[in-house]
């Protein structure tokens, strides 16, 4: 156990965590099994996949070029801001993406620039990633953070996060994306608005996954120091229940996995350093946030649920770092009990086995 204060080594890892040895850019992506068993994942504007299950990757494989040449998936060294990629049980790909983002915020005021831009697309493909097309806007504003993940509900219906800022006071807020007909159309849910001042403020950088009863489960980064949840009982598109979970958390997204199990992983930084009851705030002002929170990113935890999210396992402390960030994670299970755990910031690449982890 640390004390409050205490530094932390330089890096340290629990040993039932594995380094693994993958391209330095994989982190910042998601992974999709393809129907001939390969794995993909975006590499800025391209694919690239793997037929060895990661010991060995292609040269990257262009997407879309564009009528002006530039490059619309924008890569910014957090997880998953290459665009979000799905494989849908008709086995069509769809990404989805933050285009080129401009984020003008006044620092006098504390809100967003008329002149902001950040816009979101989706593109399909329906040969496993050999051509792309039916490019479309989704969102027309300015995104704050490209989505965290997307899933494919029991139903069918994709469902997909966006995070747009809205002014006066300048915040961010959630508003899912729904389309039952593979990513051809969309339609946009309720915004989730829990307040707040800042571009780092509001309800931002959210985690999606289906309950085994159907209903979409949401969980929420906050200033509050919590993780608040939403629920919704239409299969993703309308979340009327919004509300703070018992899970403490600092201002750092979280990730949620259903493993082949049954289990819920969650991959989150916890408020405090483990065995300390407090941490240094970061500063506060319109620019950021409007107070003063926890940036507690030195250590990553994860935990598990066997009852829907309901009540968690002790928390796994994975890795610590003095004065770093390890943050943004990203769970895969690359078959039934073996799961990689990367992160953005930070850059762990690990893999670890379930059964190590539950009792």
């Amino acid at each position: 156990m640390t004390k409050a204060g205490e530094s932390l080594p330089e890096l340290w890892t629990d040993s039932r965590f594995k380094a693994i040895d993958i391209p330095d850019h994989l982190p910042a992506a998601t992974i999709i099994r393809l129907a001939d068993d390969r794995l993909l994942f975006v590499d800025g504007n391209a694919t690239r996949s793997s037929g060895d299950n990661g010991l060995t990757w292609s040269d990257p494989h262009s997407i879309y070029r564009g009528e002006s040449g530039q490059a619309p998936l924008e890569g910014i060294g957090i997880p998953n801001a290459r665009g979000q990629m799905l494989r849908t049980r008709e086995d069509t790909l769809i990404v989805v993406y933050r285009d080129s983002k401009v984020l003008k915020w006044n620092a006098e005021t504390g809100e967003p620039g008329s002149d902001g831009t950040g816009a979101v697309w989706g593109i399909r493909s329906r040969d496993g990633g050999k051509t792309w097309g039916d490019r479309q806007r989704i969102f027309n504003g300015i995104c704050g953070h490209p989505p965290i993940n997307m899933i494919q509900t029991v139903s069918g219906r994709v469902v997909v996060p966006i995070q747009p800022m809205l002014p006066n006071p300048g915040r961010n807020v959630i508003r899912t994306y729904v389309s039952d007909d593979e990513g051809a159309s969309w339609l946009p849910g309720n915004i989730i608005d829990l307040g707040g001042h800042g571009n780092h403020d509001g309800a931002f950088e959210p985690s999606i996954i289906e309950l085994k009863d159907g209903r979409v489960w949401m969980l929420i980064r906050t200033n509050l120091d919590y993780l608040w949840e939403a629920i919704s009982e239409d299969g993703g598109r309308f979340f009327h229940v919004i509300r703070p979970t018992v899970v403490e958390a600092s201002s750092s997204p979280p990730f949620l996995a259903r493993l082949a199990s049954g289990r819920i992983a969650l991959a989150w930084n916890r408020l405090y350093r483990e065995g300390t009851r407090t941490y240094p705030s970061r500063d506060s002002g319109p620019l950021h946030m409007a107070d003063n929170v926890s940036w507690q990113r030195e250590e990553l935890s994860l935990a598990f649920s066997d009852d829907e999210g309901h009540s968690w396992s002790k928390p796994e402390l994975v890795a610590r770092q003095k004065d770093a960030r390890l943050a943004y994670p990203y769970l895969f299970e690359v078959e039934p009990g073996r799961i990689w755990l990367f992160t953005g910031q930070g850059k762990l690449q690990l893999e670890f086995l379930e059964r190590d982890l539950i009792g």
